[in-house]
Formats: structure tokens, C-alpha cells, sequence
């Protein structure tokens, strides 16, 4: 029984029109159908714009990642509905694994990146400020905010679940409401995906739609505070950047496209050496997982001339093992191709690389389970090049599919030639022994992939392989590649952030950022500001301490209870011939003071410092110089979490300014403590 697709606009299921027809990979049989009616994007886009914006503006940065966490909660323990309609894709339980895990981990990585580092606020301050005059009374900084417009995320049909799951939990935590537009072929899951978040009840309105089918004038009606990402071909990515309305508007375009990646096997790689087995089993594992329908797959296989035979017969060996067919049947290894479409595609650009080439493995299949010889399987190929450097086809036609072409190098410098002939690409590996190759090669090769994975039998005991992109590193690469960046940790949360310049004085970049900028007006009281609630406490909110003069006998039992005997701090003759001319205090000794001058002893509401960040020692302390410190609440983070007692708490990052008695800086640093709540 076939159903329709529906698109969700504007927060209603949309379609009932049967439109174009949907065919299960496995078997050729007709599973869905797209919806027929077309999409008022104008209405699409108001909808972002208002209601799914003002929904997101009313959360913080930590409100978004709480979100984020409780869907990806949600979405995993219903994961197994994911699995099962993934099988109609042709994939593999592995291959699911990396598309429904995968994608639930990313909002999972998102949900703890946003808790970690960003604020309980819509302004995130890019710091430090930057002192621009003399007296002190004007400063500038940088905030990144939310844009006010619309993402628009354009996916692939390989990855129909993580390929929307990657670009949706940057711009959720971004405040920037998304228009998911899944490939066709396998929409079937990005739909089954959406109507789970929707019915989880944690998204907030308007703040995820979902086109089934076509984009229609969606791009044209686009402005420059929205964003455009796409996942797909080189040449489907030239044209949608192309258009007209994105290039009038300035609507920021990122493309992440299907490249020719590479592996290396170095030159100091023996078929004696764990290395040689590790590449042929990564090579392998690129060519069949998800059959080779990734666009990070390994396309061309470089080695060393002289071990082009040895390479050969072990990807022979290892391909002949692949079983292939219906993934539900045990011990299969490698399933089918998204379509039909795909199967024919894939067939006619592995005839074009055969021109000129051999076909070392590659044989009619043997294929296992009930219907399957209607379905799109393909096996896996494997061409070999002679003159790698002469042809034009190996490192510019991709066949997407569980295909590869291996190819020989003299010498490292050649093997670095022939990657970069891909004209750039997501990712490249190089799997070496030997450090003084990969410190050569990586830098070399750095400059046309955007990620390089060094294999050698240490990292292949944790690594997690060519091709998984992770959300703490980039994913994206240059020229062919798209030459943009999905992922990254919260830089990609930023690509989809407003940066904006900020002059002022420092009490009023303070009260903007809503972090206390040095120089800016302070608030001093009686109360210890370690005697306030996390709730009493406000910004600015400082503390001057009394002074202390350091002593010979300071700097002498410092030493003694630290194990610190440098010169520097014991020898009056040697730190005579030094820039500072005399014996100075060991600056965790001035860290340590200044603790014992600020810190409030007896229990409060401060429950532990876990940190220091920015440290600096500005000038040296000598004997007999006086210092004190002023401490100032720098930051509040409200994470929303409780301790083992059921307390409630946030983090407060507390600006140290440490000086002497000419009131010059000689040290300066941030404190991170865990504050409770009332109650």
C-alpha cells in the first residue's frame, strides 16, 4: 500500500494530490508518492519570519540546547520507526546507524556545545573588547545575534535523516527558523523524521518546514538576512548559486558538494605493516558502506608503484567477500543503491572511467534475498589507472556509487599531486608510519581538502574512520568541494549569527553584551558578592579588596610547599643579570594571594571553582611591592541544572584584576565557580 507524502507548512500537514511515485530500492516496488499541490512559499517564509522567529527568540541560547537535548532524547528512544522505514533506501543497519544515530548524536554534540559556550541570552559576545582611546572611556567589541530571517537547508538523498539533522541543530541553537528540503528519493524518511519532531511537541512554532518535491520560487524569494546551505553534486550546487536572486540579495550560500577524495598509502607502508591492512580495509569500507553513496567516499586510491599489485589483489580478496542484497537477510554486507535512477547514473559514469582503464574487480552479482534482481544493486568496481597523471577522467568524473579507482606515484611530491588534481575535496587520507611523511604531507595537502585523516596503527584503534564527518570539526572543503563549511563545532552555530562591530564606552558595551567589560561602572556593596545567590547576582556586581605587602618569607615558603625552586625566585645574583633586575614572587604565589584577599571562607552560595581562563602575569612582583585585587562578576550562565542535592545552579565567571601599589596590572585572569540558587 502506497501513501502521500506531505509537506508541513506554516504548521499544518500539506498534500493529498498523488504526484510522482516512489520506488523501494530493494525491490523496485512503489512505496510512495509525492504530493501534487504546490507550496505558497511566500506563506512559508512569512510564517519563519514571524512566528517561528518570535518562538525562538523567546528561548536563550541555553533554552535552544535544552531543546535540543529533550528532542534528541525523544527521537532516540523511538529510533527503531527511523531503522525501519530506512530500509526502503537500500541501506545496510550500519548504514542506517550512520544516517538516524549519527543524526541524533549531532543534535546530542549540539545540545552540550550550546550548554558549554554559549549564554543564557540571544547576544553573544565576541570578546575581548579592544581599548580604542587613551583615558579609557571608549572601547569596541563584537556581538553576534540572530539574522531575523530564514534558513533554507537543501539535503542529499544519501543521508536522509543526519543530512538534515547537521544543518538544523546550529540554526535552531542559532534562532534562525529552517526550511528542510529533503532529495525526492528518499524524502520518505526526512518526512517520517519531521513528523516525529513535530510530534514530540519540543519544537517550537515555526521553527522547522518541511518541502516535499519541488522548491518552486522559494530561492527567488529569499532576502540577505536569510541563509542558503546545500549537500549535493558540484553541478547541481553551481546552479543554485547561480541564481539570480541569491546573487542580487547577497543570501549567504553554502555548499558542501560530492568530491573525488582520496587515500595515500605512503611510501614507508609495507605489506608487512599493520598500516597496509588498514588502508585496504578503509578503502573497502569506503567503496560498499552505504554503497558507496557518500560524499565522502574514497574515489581514488594513490599508492606506490611498486605496491600497486600487492593493493590490488587484497581490494580483491576483501570485494570478493562482499555479500550483496536485501540487508535484512544475515551476513549481507552491502545493499542497494537509492533508485533506479541512481543504479543507470552510476553505470554510465563508470563507462566513461573505463575508457583508457582496466576493470580489476567487478562481476555480475550474486545477489541474496526474495525480489531483489528488480531492485537498483550495484556491484562494487574497482578500475585501475596506469598513467594517473595523463588522465583527466580519474580525478573529474565521479561515479556515486561502490566505485573506485586505484592509481600509482613515484615519490610522495607526485602522490600529492595526483590528490590535488581532484580540485579540491571533503576529505583525504593518508595512512603513514612514519611522522616525518605525514608533517611533510598533510600541510601540502591541506590546502585542497578541508579534512585530513592520518592512519597509522595508534589512531586505528579509536578512529572513527575516512568518512564520518564529526560535529566538533568542520565538514566541508574547498573548490570542488563547495568551498564552504557545515559543522564545526559552534562555528557553524555562528555562520548562521549576525557579527556586529559595537563602540562604546565599557559601561555601556557592558550593559549591551551583557558581559562586564573592564573600564565599564561597577556596582560595590557590603554583602561578599560569593554571599549572593545566583539569582541576586547582577554583572558589575565587584568586590576591592585590602592590601598585602609580599614578603621575603612568601616567596620562601611558597617555594617550600610548592617544590618551586627557580632561580628567578631564589637566587639574588642570577635575577640580577635578568630584564627584571632583582628576585621576583613566583606568580601562582600572587594567584594564590590574591585568592586569600578576595574569597569569602565560610559556606555560601558559591559550591566550587572549576577553572581559570585567560590567565596572564602582566608585571613582575617583587619583595615589598603591595598588591590587591578587585573581583568583578564577569558572566552568567544559567544552564538549568541541579546538583546530587537537587539544588539548582549556574555558572558565574568572575574578572580578576590583580595590581601593585602604583595600581599597574600584574595579573589578570577569569574564575569559574558553580553558584547555587535560592531554595
Amino acid at each position: 500500500m502506497t501513501s502521500i507524502l506531505q509537506s508541513f507548512i506554516a504548521g499544518r500537514w500539506h498534500g493529498t494530490e498523488a504526484r510522482q511515485p516512489l520506488h523501494s530500492a530493494l525491490n523496485n516496488s512503489l512505496i510512495y508518492h509525492t504530493h501534487g499541490e504546490a507550496i505558497d512559499f511566500a506563506e512559508a517564509l512569512d510564517y519563519g519570519r514571524t512566528t517561528g522567529l518570535r518562538a525562538l527568540m523567546a528561548l536563550t541560547f541555553q533554552g535552544r540546547a535544552a531543546r535540543l537535548k529533550a528532542l534528541a532524547l525523544y527521537l532516540m528512544e523511538r529510533k527503531e520507526q527511523l531503522y525501519e522505514i530506512s530500509r526502503f533506501t537500500g541501506a545496510t543497519r550500519p548504514d542506517s546507524w550512520v544516517d538516524v544515530e549519527g543524526g541524533i548524536g549531532t543534535l546530542f554534540a549540539y545540545a552540550s556545545m550550546g550548554s558549554r559556550e554559549l549564554p543564557s541570552s540571544n547576544v553573544l559576545h565576541e570578546g575581548p573588547a579592544l581599548a580604542l582611546g587613551k583615558k579609557g572611556g571608549f572601547a569596541g567589541t563584537h556581538i553576534l545575534v540572530p539574522r531575523g530571517g530564514v534558513a533554507v537547508h537543501i539535503n542529499a538523498f544519501n543521508f536522509p535523516i543526519w543530512g538534515l539533522l547537521e544543518k538544523f541543530a546550529p540554526s535552531f541553537l542559532a534562532a534562525m527558523p529552517c526550511i528542510g528540503k529533503p532529495a525526492t528519493a528518499t524524502s520518505y524518511v526526512t518526512e517520517a523524521l519531521v513528523r516525529m519532531m513535530h510530534a514530540s511537541g519540543l519544537l517550537p512554532d515555526g521553527a522547522l518546514q518541511l518541502v516535499i518535491g519541488s522548491t518552486g520560487d522559494l530561492l527567488d524569494r529569499l532576502t540577505g538576512f536569510d541563509a542558503v546551505t546545500f549537500t549535493g553534486s558540484a553541478d547541481t550546487a553551481a546552479k543554485l548559486r547561480a541564481n539570480a536572486n541569491l546573487i542580487a540579495s547577497s543570501v549567504p550560500f553554502t555548499a558542501e558538494a560530492d568530491s573525488l577524495n582520496c587515500a595515500i598509502l605512503a611510501p614507508d607502508v609495507t605489506p608487512d605493516d599493520p598500516e597496509f591492512d588498514l588502508f585496504v580495509k578503509e578503502v573497502v569500507r569506503e567503496m560498499t558502506g552505504k554503497a558507496g553513496q557518500k560524499c565522502t567516499a574514497i574515489r581514488r586510491i594513490i599508492v606506490p608503484r611498486t605496491q600497486v599489485d600487492a593493493v590490488a589483489e587484497r581490494l580483491r580478496e576483501r570485494l570478493a567477500k562482499v555479500v550483496v542484497g536485501d540487508p535484512s537477510v544475515e551476513g549481507v554486507r552491502m545493499g542497494a543503491l537509492a533508485s533506479k535512477d541512481q543504479q543507470r547514473d552510476v553505470g554510465a559514469q563508470v563507462e566513461r572511467l573505463l575508457a583508457g582503464n582496466e576493470l580489476i574487480y567487478g562481476n555480475a552479482l550474486d545477489l541474496v534475498g526474495d525480489g531483489v534482481h528488480e531492485g537498483a544493486f550495484f556491484s562494487p568496481t574497482l578500475i585501475g589507472c596506469a598513467n594517473a597523471l595523463d588522465n583527466d577522467a580519474v580525478h573529474d568524473v565521479e561515479a556515486f556509487g561502490p566505485v573506485s579507482t586505484l592509481m600509482s606515484y613515484d615519490g610522495i611530491d607526485e602522490a600529492l599531486t595526483l590528490a590535488a588534481r581532484g580540485k579540491g575535496s571533503l576529505v583525504a587520507t593518508l595512512v603513514t608510519k612514519d611522522p616525518a611523511t605525514a608533517a611533510y604531507a598533510v600541510p601540502v595537502a591541506a590546502s585542497h581538502h578541508g579534512r585530513v585523516l592520518v592512519l597509522d596503527r595508534e589512531a586505528s584503534v579509536e578512529s572513527t574512520g575516512h568518512g564520518s564527518p564529526l560535529p566538533q570539526l568542520k565538514h566541508g572543503g574547498p573548490g570542488r568541494a563547495g568551498g564552504g563549511e557545515e559543522l564545526g563545532g559552534i562555528r557553524a552555530v555562528k555562520h548562521f549569527l549576525q557579527r556586529t562591530a559595537v563602540q562604546g564606552s565599557p559601561t555601556m558595551l557592558s550593559a549591551i553584551t551583557g558581559e562586564y567589560v573592564r573600564g565599564g561602572a561597577v556596582r560595590e556593596s557590603e554583602v561578599h558578592p560569593f554571599r549572593r545567590h545566583f539569582e541576586d547576582l547582577q554583572v558589575g556586581d565587584s568586590l576591592l579588596t585590602h592590601r598585602r605587602t609580599v614578603s621575603e618569607a612568601d616567596i620562601v615558603n611558597f617555594g617550600g610547599v610548592s617544590g618551586d625552586y627557580f632561580y628567578m625566585h631564589f637566587d639574588e645574583i642570577a635575577a640580577k643579570d635578568t630584564q627584571f633586575g632583582k628576585r621576583i614572587a613566583h606568580g601562582y604565589f600572587v594567584l594564590s594571594a590574591a585568592a586569600g584577599l578576595f574569597v569569602s571562607p565560610a559556606p555560601g552560595p558559591v559550591l566550587a571553582n572549576y577553572g581559570l581562563d585567560n590567565l596572564r602575569f602582566t608585571a613582575p612582583v617583587a619583595i615589598g611591592d603591595t598588591i590587591r585585587a578587585r573581583l568583578t562578576c564577569k558572566r552568567k550562565v544559567d544552564r538549568n541544572r541541579t546538583d546530587e542535592q537537587g539544588r539548582g545552579q549556574g555558572v558565574v565567571a568572575w574578572d580578576v584584576q590583580v595590581t601593585n601599589q602604583h595600581d599597574e596590572l600584574v595579573a589578570s585572569y577569569d574564575i569559574l565557580t558553580l553558584v547555587a540558587k535560592k531554595g
